[in-house]
């Protein structure tokens, strides 16, 4: 009975064939519909010089292609991914709709691959400019081919980076398959994969990020460039919303007795009027907090506080999240002024 098992950077694959072995046959897109597809069967690796697992593999592999050099009915080969990319795409992918092909193929059944959404934006030929090039947003763009397996391996985690910073604006994560748009992938001096190249609002030249990729690197290096708070699940940490400039008034206005308030509030006004972008919003938050802490005395931080920190303790949308917390964060410079 024939069939067939591929082999990917370590997964073997098991395909009719018809071959003069020669230990293990070194297979390229010249000679591989020649030696591959007749009628012996054929074990062949899909491997990547590079690749650790591969390797590991290779001697044991050797042993199995001087094992079998006299055999008639198989053939063992290999193929360099790095220097035979289409092939690989072709007859080693290991995506989800590649494998339900298979798995359909192979037991006669038609189900479709379930469509998860990616919080990922993804860049082509036509958008690349409108999304990267945009002055008022700060992009991170993961430059990256298909078959790479760093690539695959990297992919969970950049997907949490981007539901990371879903809710902001201003900030986007996206990925470009430089293996399909190369004149892109040129143009921004890609030589390998992944490549990580970050364009802040200030640079659209870009820069190579140059960090760790645990996902926690990726949300400190976003935080810090772009000026956010989130933590590794999306949420607003203790210090979203605080502006140091207002530090020494939310004191002040503590510290004061009777009328004085009225007359920090008046400072604290000024400032806040100061304000541009973002800031804008925690600075409405700070008047809204003074002026409460005015008319419901000073008690007020404190109640408040742990009101919201119950609503948060609840389910609610990730939007009511952010707003509670940054009132929350805010509120706590004057309870503990």
């Amino acid at each position: 009975m024939k069939y067939q098992i591929w082999l990917a950077f370590g997964i073997l694959a098991l395909l009719l064939a018809s071959a003069l072995a020669d230990d293990v046959v070194v297979l390229t897109e010249e000679n591989f519909d020649k030696e591959v597809g007749q009628d012996r069967g054929a074990l062949v690796e899909f491997y990547a010089p590079w690749c650790g697992h591969c390797k590991k593999l290779a001697p044991e592999y050797e042993k199995l292609g001087a094992s079998f050099k006299k055999a008639k009915s198989v053939l063992i080969g290999k193929v360099d991914c790095d220097e035979h990319k289409s092939l690989c795409s072709k007859y080693g992918p290991r995506t989800a709709e590649a494998l339900a092909e298979y798995v359909n193929s192979e037991g006669g059944t038609n189900v479709k691959l379930a469509t998860l959404p990616s919080n990922v934006a993804v860049l082509n030929a036509d958008n690349f400019d409108e999304i990267v090039l945009d002055e008022t947003k700060d992009v991170l763009v993961e430059f990256y081919a298909p078959w790479c397996g760093h690539c695959k391996n990297l992919a969970p985690t950049y997907e949490k980076v981007a539901t990371a910073f879903k809710s902001e604006e201003n900030v986007v994560i996206a990925n470009l398959d430089a293996d399909k748009y190369k004149d892109l992938a040129e143009k921004n001096g890609i030589s390998g994969f992944p490549t990580l190249k970050f364009f802040p609002k200030g640079n659209k030249a870009g820069e190579d990020y140059e960090g760790d990729r645990d996902l926690d690197d990726f949300v400190t290096f976003i935080n810090e460039k772009c000026g956010t708070s989130r933590d590794a699940k999306g949420q607003l940490t203790s210090k979203a919303g605080i502006l140091s400039s207002l530090d020494a008034l939310v004191k002040e206005f503590a510290a004061a007795i009777a009328d004085e308030k009225k007359t920090v509030f008046s400072k604290i006004e000024e400032e806040v009027e100061k304000l541009t972008g973002s800031t804008t919003r925690y600075g409405k938050i700070y008047l809204k907090a003074a002026k409460s802490c005015l008319e419901k005395g000073a008690d007020y931080p404190k109640k408040e506080i742990e009101r919201l920190q119950r609503i948060l303790d609840k389910s609610i949308s990730s939007a009511k999240a952010d707003e509670f917390t940054l009132k929350k964060n805010i509120l706590s410079t004057f309870a503990s002024s």
